[in-house]
């Protein structure tokens, strides 16, 4: 455990409490048991889905204000990021996940049950079906996001927030898809060369 907060110390502002850590271990066990039978992650070294998937997702969580809102959905979570993590984060705060792959609905099942996450639920379906709202609205690394981003848009709230990681080069095309939102500067993540968090909120 003390590696693993070491590997997550650039990312957060105040460390994993020992509860939240085991919970990060547990994750991390399924999800290299699950992803030797069915293809979750590219990434495969334990230390690499630490700092990249879930210091990652820790960061969004602490810079777009995740523990201050009482409703997350993410869109496309695959194997669970960065929804589970801010879930793990923000225990308070009710996280929907979106994902239409019914074998990752599965895995994310699996993580929710053992990690008892009581604010977590899983939609296994596409967004565009959901009916749903949130106050945030986060994505990360999902095919297609051209076309994703205005579904994504639309499930937030008003005055609600949209948080998406992605390069650095999606940056300026996200904000002109979604001009209803007004969008902070990219934040750089670290340990990263070329991803960034734009978080926007809600005008309309």
């Amino acid at each position: 455990m003390p590696a693993l907060t070491d590997q997550l110390r650039p990312f957060l502002a105040k460390p994993l409490s020992t509860e939240q850590t085991k919970q990060v271990v547990t994750y991390l066990d399924l999800l290299l048991k699950w992803n030797a039978k069915i293809s979750l992650t590219a990434v495969r070294a334990p230390e690499e889905i630490v700092q990249r998937h879930f210091g990652e997702s820790f960061f969004a969580a602490e810079r777009a204000g995740v523990g201050e809102a009482s409703s997350l959905i993410d869109i496309g979570s695959g194997a669970g990021f960065p929804g589970l993590p801010m879930a793990i984060l923000a225990p308070n705060t009710q996280v929907m996940l979106i994902e239409s792959q019914q074998k990752k609905v599965a895995f994310l099942r699996e993580v929710v049950r053992a990690l008892d996450l009581k604010n977590v639920s899983v939609y296994g379906g596409r967004a565009e079906d959901s009916k749903l709202k949130s106050q945030i609205v986060t994505m990360r690394a999902v095919e297609k996001f051209d076309t994703v981003l205005p579904i994504a848009a639309s499930l937030v709230q008003s005055n609600g927030t949209l948080a998406l990681l992605i390069g650095a080069s999606q940056a300026e095309s996200a904000r002109n898809a979604a001009p209803v939102f007004q969008w902070l500067d990219p934040i750089a993540v670290p340990k990263s060369r070329e991803r960034v968090l734009i978080v926007g909120a809600r005008q309309r």
